[in-house]
């Protein structure tokens, strides 16, 4: 028994020392591979530091590529500009659990507070002869536009400046100056605008190309500033030609040039360019379910652009003749409609015009109209552009069918806002048809009945019913809807044909000081003067 635990414990002794030599060369071989590593270490930090014999990297001059669109935007893009407008907006008093719409066609206003529970409003409402409609708001929207003139006429779209009262123009570069610009004439049927701005020196222009050249697959560049970034170039190919119908109804005169260039908000009315450097189109429109880019853009054609330019700086407007039929084109090129009318092609008249020439010619509803001046009509363009661009009170010869029978005419061409006063653009556009407002004020004669209401019983002048936001009336002068204006520089206004005489004296640069009869509240009325210099049209503003 002794000998067998003398002997247990001599093999536990023997494992104890065989596990010691283990744990100690473990130490030594890991000090001596830890030392080898640390110096291999310590030499390559040492190598990284002494130096090598590779040649440094140097930045090459720049070379254009063979494919960069650079040289074309070069050109062009000088003679694009930024077009910011302020409109107003006539708004309805709603009442308080309506729900306003979500999407608007222009950026709002971030100042905009459109407050429906203003406390003054009874009180307006109750001195405007019972009028519910709430004060206009001024909106801001932003576009683009091209030169085409070096003394400073611009094409864009109406939709840029369609009511604005203020036309700020922003240069491309470094100018950053905003010039306001004044309407020379729009052209609602083809969405199309121009207007100018004066500057102290000749401004680099833009060629407009001939659109009828370009085919689907030609690469186009868009140019213009979407969402307010000026300057800024897309590109893209020819989608298609001759899209109709984008507008829907009442859009005929648009036959749109559709690309893929990426066009979103605020590139309206900028340059479809194409490889050659020249304008092929306006950016007018997208088709989109999200309000931005998905690929489907449309500008009008220069050859619509130039036609409509050359109008409207010769005589404000655009004329287009008309004979006073409608139609619906879907049913012009229907086989088998036309086939039941008895016509191998042509447009089914919808309905004449009472007292058109159309009617005078003999035409009525149900007619197919086949040619006009011997020239067959395949397609609603093929009948609008040869009279449109008639001469008004010139002659067309029409053939159409009837009964299954061919038949002929001949119609006068009239003027197409006379022939379709109501649905044809606004008479309005002829130069000296519409009434300028004065500095942004507009103004009606303060009736007994409406001093007697505002406790004014006994005073004359003119009352102020609106006072356009971003005008001199608004800006510089601070008035204010409910303002009664008692003189001006001194001269009595008695009523409204008096307020007018003493502003048509006013010129450019003037002082002019107005006594206004300001109501504060329902027991006192303040006598307030204010003052401004007459601001000159077309005035530069920074």
């Amino acid at each position: 028994m002794g000998e067998q635990v003398k002997e247990i414990f001599g093999w536990a002794r023997r494992r104890k020392i065989l596990a010691s030599f283990f744990v100690a060369f473990t130490l030594v071989t890991g000090i001596l591979i830890g030392s080898v590593i640390s110096g291999r270490v310590s030499a390559m930090k040492s190598f990284s530091f002494s130096g090598t014999n590779a040649t440094p990297l140097k930045v090459p001059d720049p070379i254009p590529s063979a494919s960069s669109f650079s040289g074309i935007v070069n050109r062009v893009e000088p003679a694009v500009v930024n077009i910011a407008t302020t409109q107003v907006m006539e708004r309805k008093k709603k009442p308080r659990a309506q729900v306003q719409p979500k999407n608007r066609t222009r950026p709002s206003d971030p100042d905009d507070q459109n407050n429906d529970n203003d406390p003054m409003q009874d009180f307006f409402d109750r001195f405007f002869d019972g009028r519910q409609d709430a004060p206009p708001q001024a909106e801001r929207s932003l576009g683009s536009g091209v030169i085409v003139d070096k003394r400073g006429y611009i094409l864009t779209n109406n939709h840029v400046v369609d009511q604005a009262t203020k036309i700020q123009v922003q240069l491309d570069g470094a100018d950053t100056t905003k010039y306001t610009a004044k309407v020379v004439g729009v052209d609602e049927d083809t969405d199309l605008a121009v207007i100018k701005i004066d500057v102290n020196k000749e401004l680099p222009t833009a060629k407009l190309g001939n659109s009828d050249g370009i085919q689907v697959g030609d690469w186009v560049l868009a140019i213009g500033s979407p969402f307010g970034l000026q300057a800024t170039v897309t590109a893209g190919i020819i989608s298609a030609k001759d899209r109709a119908g984008i507008g829907g109804a009442g859009h005929q005169f648009q036959r749109f040039v559709q690309t893929d260039a990426a066009i979103n908000p605020g590139n309206s009315g900028g340059p479809l360019v194409d490889l050659a450097g020249q304008v092929i189109g306006i950016n007018t429109a997208i088709i989109t379910g999200s309000r931005g880019y998905e690929g489907v853009g449309f500008a009008l054609p220069s050859n619509t652009a130039i036609s409509v330019y050359n109008q409207i700086i010769a005589n404000g407007r655009v004329t287009r003749g008309s004979i006073g039929v409608s139609f619906q084109e879907d049913l012009g090129t229907n086989a088998i409609t036309l086939k039941s009318l008895g016509a191998p092609y042509g447009v089914v008249i919808e309905g004449v015009e009472p007292g058109s020439p159309a009617e005078k010619a003999g035409l009525k509803g149900g007619d197919v109209i086949t040619s006009v001046n011997g020239q067959p009509v395949k397609s609603g363009n093929d009948l609008v552009n040869p009279i449109a661009q008639a001469a008004i009170g010139s002659k067309v010869k029409l053939s159409f069918v009837r009964d299954r029978t061919q038949k002929e005419t001949t119609a006068v061409v009239e003027d197409r806002t006379h022939v379709f006063p109501n649905t044809a653009g606004r008479m309005s556009d002829q130069p000296g048809d519409a009434a300028p407002t004065e500095f942004g004020l507009h103004v009606e004669n303060l009736t007994k009945e409406r001093a007697q209401r505002i406790g004014l019983d006994g005073m004359k002048g003119v009352v102020v019913t609106d006072v356009d936001p971003a005008s001199f009336a608004s800006d510089d002068l601070n008035f204010t809807r409910g303002d009664v204006i008692a003189e001006i520089n001194h001269e009595a206004i008695n009523t409204l044909d008096d307020y007018k005489a003493v502003v048509r004296k006013l010129k450019a640069g003037d002082n002019v000081v107005f006594k206004v009869l300001r109501r504060v509240d329902s027991d006192r009325v303040l006598t307030v003067f204010l003052s401004g210099v007459v601001p000159a049209e077309g005035s530069q503003q920074q």
